[in-house]
């Protein structure tokens, strides 16, 4: 109890709510800054040489190329994911000691769990010891850090798979990997549609856990047993992106995406089937769909087929309504949507027919709240909020002077207080 109150003291330094909006601001950067290896000039930069793909690829640190894309907190520590899209990233899984940070709301990354294991060899062979692109993390009941490594660098017009996808695992108690798993082949070609993953997890039992994976590219979620160290896969129609929903307006920017199943989300058990119902989304759609944990676990099932109705369609969240990652809070029973296409943050109470005019907004801001592209919940309850600007990085330039990336933090019951979300005894 001393270290989570000592946890919630600090916090409490950065959490100071803006113009009255629900989620409290805890980190904002204007570009990623790094702890790394410093060469006599002060540059950060891997050591031997580069290799060529086409064109010479020069692996020195570029501080742009540098973008957040996951944030998950756990016990006064925030790992953030900075996957390779581009040249320049001396690591793409990454920690900050919120306790260390004192008054600066813009903190430096520090490689977790070392640098040499995100650092990339020199002529860019394989080595499923090391990290090539992570995208996003989750942290479980049993304090374990979950995380998919792609094994592929994306940079522009140099697309490369480096080595095989692997799942990790790691004890956060002590900072030690618990297991990697190499994603076969027969499951998948490539890592690159693994940007996320949710973990089913109790602590009165820690080796009967499972990951679901979905695969936005494939359409695919793939399950992962940890007891039997085993994985498979389960496709369906409901996972593909709507292509009417695939325009956007971010930011100025307006482009097309095809994005499938991209977030995956457990709600509570129910005691009279023992099972759990899973929530999910492609990101290029506004509908929601669920399936439950009693097929997601059944790999005979998966094997057989046969399995077209038990993933059912919920209903739609309302216009402009596109989700990259959401969350179940199991107390309040709140569904929490982080809303690219709106700047916002989104809530449906699952104990109210999900149609748009049950879905709230709880948190809007078009100026810091650009591409809301991680939304995730500690072991205490709490959501935090990675915004990133990505469309802008993308298609157009970041204006280096200005802050870029946003870290959000709030309390489920603060957050839905008001709102359409509120639990009706509150």
């Amino acid at each position: 109890m001393k270290r989570l109150s000592a946890v919630i003291l600090v916090l409490s330094v950065f959490s100071k709510s803006i113009d009255g909006e629900k989620f409290d601001l805890i980190f904002k950067w204007k570009q990623l800054e790094h702890n790394a290896i410093h060469s006599e000039s002060g540059d950060i930069t891997f050591t031997g040489p580069v290799k060529t793909f086409s064109p010479i690829i020069d692996e020195s640190f570029v501080s742009y190329n540098n973008i957040p894309m996951g944030a998950t907190h756990h016990n006064g520590r925030v790992f953030i994911a900075v996957p390779r899209r581009r040249p320049g990233i001396p690591a793409t899984l990454n920690v900050i000691d919120i306790k260390k940070q004192g008054d600066n709301k813009s903190p430096t990354l520090t490689a977790y769990p070392e640098y040499r294991i995100n650092q990339l060899h020199s002529d860019y062979h394989a080595d499923l010891k090391r990290l090539v692109s992570v995208y996003r993390t989750t942290v479980d009941q049993c304090q374990r850090l979950w995380f998919v490594d792609t094994g592929m660098i994306e940079y522009p017009n140099n697309t490369v798979q480096i080595q095989r996808p692997q799942l990790w695992i790691i004890d956060l108690a002590r900072d030690r990997k618990v297991r990697t798993f190499e994603i076969p082949e027969s499951i998948v070609q490539q890592g690159v549609g693994m940007a996320s993953l949710v973990v089913d997890a109790e602590a009165t039992d820690c080796e009967k856990s499972y990951a679901y994976i979905p695969d936005l590219v494939q359409g695919a979620i793939y399950v992962y047993n940890f007891e039997a160290n085993r994985m498979w896969a389960f496709r369906h129609s409901s996972f593909r992106h709507d292509p009417e929903r695939a325009a956007f307006n971010v930011a100025g920017q307006r482009f097309n995406w095809d994005d499938g199943i991209f977030s995956i989300t457990i709600g509570n058990r129910d005691p009279a089937t023992r099972s759990k119902p899973v929530y999910y989304h492609p990101m290029v759609s506004t509908a929601e769909f669920i399936t439950f944990t009693e097929v997601l676990q059944n790999e005979a099932l998966a094997t057989s087929g046969g399995y077209e109705n038990l993933f059912q369609r919920i209903g739609e969240r309302g216009i402009n309504a596109q989700s990259t990652m959401h969350h179940f809070d199991g107390e309040s029973q709140v569904l929490f949507y982080a809303e690219v296409n709106r700047n916002s943050i989104g809530c449906w109470n699952t104990r109210s027919n999900f149609s748009a005019e049950n879905h709230d907004i709880i948190h809007h801001d078009n100026e810091r709240m650009i591409y809301p592209t991680d939304l995730s919940a500690d072991v205490t309850g709490a959501i935090w909020v990675l915004s990133n600007n990505l469309p802008t990085w993308i298609y157009s330039r970041l204006d280096v002077n200005r802050y870029n990336f946003y870290l959000w933090r709030q309390t489920p019951r603060k957050a839905i207080e008001g709102t359409k979300c509120q639990v009706a005894d509150e």
